[in-house]
């Protein structure tokens, strides 16, 4: 399973994620970190990414061949990040075929209706949950 973990700015977040998903999964699966930005490409290269690129093209070329694809609502959402995340970006995620699996922390005016508030650990591990019966569910197909 090919998962594509998508942050920008700091790149916190796709750290924290691809920590998590490979805490999890080990080697089991493949995690592609796509920044926005070099700095979160390499966070996410260090907490244990298989591959990383940057930028607007790497992202418009790789999420296509995505099986998951995971970040925060933000990453549908043109222009946020602080105006990292282009409109091409938000359309190609958006558009694609892969499962989106997003975390809904609000910074970008987005309030998903019916989602608690929780704390970003809380909400990875709930992530970590919901890919684990997605990939157990596909090897029943």
């Amino acid at each position: 399973m090919k998962i594509g973990v998508i942050d920008g700015q700091g790149g916190g977040i796709g750290k924290y994620i691809t920590k998590e998903l490979r805490k999890a999964f080990n080697d089991r699966i493949e995690i592609i970190a796509l920044g926005t930005n070099s700095a979160a490409t390499t966070l996410m290269l260090k907490a244990g990414a298989n591959e990383g690129a940057t930028g607007e093209n790497a992202i418009v070329q790789n999420v296509p061949s995505l099986d998951v694809v995971v970040g925060s609502v933000a990453i549908l959402a043109a222009n946020s990040m602080l105006g990292e995340l282009t409109p091409k970006m938000a359309e190609t995620i958006g558009g694609c075929g892969a499962l989106k699996l997003l975390l809904p922390l609000n910074r970008v005016g987005i309030k998903v209706v019916g989602v608690m508030d929780e704390p970003l650990p809380h909400q990875v591990a709930s992530l970590v949950e919901m890919l684990k019966v997605y990939k157990e569910d596909q090897k029943n197909v």
